[in-house]
């Protein structure tokens, strides 16, 4: 039976350094896609909060009773509730059918398009809504109402 020498066991200089290479490969890639993934969270999070308000948005204006036909409304929202994210919105309402000899009294089918912004950086992002509602056509200039 032969001994072995303790001088000859452990890693080779080139094995520690083969591993070491091997470890930090893999550490430089993990760190790659959480910094990815960190940054898509962050996007994800501000066109979240952007939906959240377009649809509160758009409840708020499909219930408000009287808003100009064919005319447009925006607004903007305070960079507190953004989460300092600079944003705001635009709503059009058209009437959607509106049957001949329409009376102030009848009541017709109007179609709400808002479209939502916000900015992400130097880029303009949107988010598109349409809603309808029931309405009341609006009596021409100087009628009475």
């Amino acid at each position: 039976m032969t001994r072995s020498n303790p001088a000859t066991r452990g890693f080779t200089l080139l094995e520690v350094l083969v591993a070491t290479a091997i470890m930090a490969i893999a550490t430089v890639t993990l760190l790659s896609s959480l910094t990815t993934s960190l940054r898509n969270a962050g996007r994800i999070t501000v066109a979240d909060r952007a939906a959240l308000l377009a649809r509160q948005k758009m409840d708020e204006v499909l219930l408000t009773p009287a808003l100009p036909l064919n005319g447009e409304l925006s607004g903007g929202w305070d960079p507190s509730i953004t989460g300092g994210v600079p944003a705001g919105w635009r709503a059009t309402i058209t009437p959607l059918d509106v049957p001949p000899g329409a009376t102030p009294t009848t009541r017709i089918l109007e179609r709400v398009e808002m479209e939502v912004w916000w900015q992400d950086g130097p880029n303009r992002q949107t988010y598109h809504l349409n809603g309808y509602k029931i309405g009341r056509p609006q009596p021409p200039p100087g009628a009475p109402s």
